[in-house]
């Protein structure tokens, strides 16, 4: 089968297909297929302790879940046994795609590129809005998956000539020594990794993490606690402290906000949120305003109204951040990039499509301004 052929499968096999998603359809890797509980993987986790009594406490996320035997922490997917954790979806895919970088959403970093994008089930948060909630709130043993252990996942990169390896759709925290492992051996291989988190991870793992994978994308959720704790069931500090890390790194970061009608699109908050960019980060990575539709348990509310995208829009740049963008409006004039130094379009996109770049390797054609990125 060849590359043209794996996204016609795609596209056709999946009537779960929008977002990425391909649940439960064989596979032209493999096939798919439920897992009972003895058929989890059982490799030992990272950063965690050993406790008196076969207890333990896992250190990957801030919730610290303290865990008796045979107890698993709040993701589902890491599970104390005998005084020993591990996790249970190693190299355990539940949903995997080609998808074009655009769609993570990076605009920054190699444009025009596609990446092949894996997911396992589990989540550290409990998202009421989560668009991919069929594996983000389900154990391992409830959902369909394949067996692609790090060593398949490069080489079928390689197979569908897929420059990036993206640990995407859930939460990849959770499948944290999966993706570790992976992004080292996508590295020797000379692929890039990217992964489109909440940012709800300890400092120490998001280190090791950063020096192996190319470019991070967060979630925020909100500037507010309020929001995280009544429609997220996390904190929002240490987010920002990963938004910080991350920017102090080597790693690529570009930031999307969910826009909810009436839950996070307050103007002052928002205005605050780029202030606090602006300050703690600089202007230079790009921040998505996304529509939101109705998902999950929130059906009650309205798609966001275009109009507070572009609001919110106005009130970024008017707060000085340089790369703002509008997305899920396919169309929009603010889903393209403009040089902050000219105003000259140098990127313009419709949808996940790039419909024209007037850049000369890092720069702006127009007037060599460079632009902050990941280009080659």
């Amino acid at each position: 089968m060849d590359r043209r052929d794996f996204l016609k499968f795609s596209v056709l096999g999946s009537t779960l297909f929008l977002g990425g998603k391909n649940y439960g359809v064989t596979s032209p890797l493999k096939p798919f297929s439920q897992a009972a509980s003895s058929q989890l993987s059982r490799v030992e986790a990272r950063y965690y302790e050993k406790l008196p009594d076969r207890e333990i406490k896992c250190n990957l996320c801030p919730r610290f879940c303290h865990l008796g035997d045979k107890e698993r922490g709040f993701c589902g997917v890491r599970e104390n046994q005998d005084g020993k954790y591990y996790t249970l979806v190693y190299g355990q895919v539940a949903s995997y795609n080609i998808d074009p970088i655009e769609k993570k959403p990076f605009f920054h970093f190699l444009p025009g590129s596609e990446a092949f994008s894996i997911a396992t089930a589990g989540c550290n948060l409990s998202c009421k809005f989560c668009q991919n909630w069929e594996i983000s709130q389900m154990r391992p043993e409830q959902v369909k998956s394949v067996y692609l252990p790090p060593e398949d996942v490069v080489q079928t990169a390689e197979q569908y000539r897929c420059p990036i390896i993206a640990y995407t759709y859930s939460e990849p925290t959770i499948f944290y020594e999966f993706m570790y492992d992976t992004s080292l051996m996508a590295r020797r291989h000379h692929l890039r990794n990217v992964v489109v988190s909440a940012g709800f991870i300890n400092p120490e793992p998001l280190a090791d993490l950063i020096k192996v994978v190319d470019a991070i994308k967060i979630d925020l959720k909100a500037f507010t606690q309020d929001f995280y704790t009544n429609y997220v069931r996390g904190e929002l500090q240490p987010v920002l402290q990963s938004i910080k890390q991350i920017a102090g790194s080597k790693a690529w970061l570009e930031i999307v906000y969910l826009v909810i009608p009436t839950l996070n699109d307050n103007p002052e908050d928002i205005r605050k949120m780029c202030r606090w960019l602006k300050a703690e980060i600089g202007p230079d990575y790009p921040l998505h305003f996304s529509r939101f539709q109705p998902m999950y348990l929130i059906k009650n509310l309205p798609p966001t109204p275009i109009s507070t995208l572009e609001k919110l829009r106005a009130i970024a740049l008017e707060e000085g951040l340089h790369y703002v963008y509008i997305g899920n409006v396919p169309g929009h004039p603010a889903e393209s990039t403009y040089c902050p130094n000219c105003g000259k379009l140098i990127i313009e996109r419709y949808g996940y499509i790039i419909k024209k770049k007037e850049m000369s390797g890092n720069k702006c054609r127009y007037c060599g301004q460079v632009i902050p990125g990941v280009w080659s």
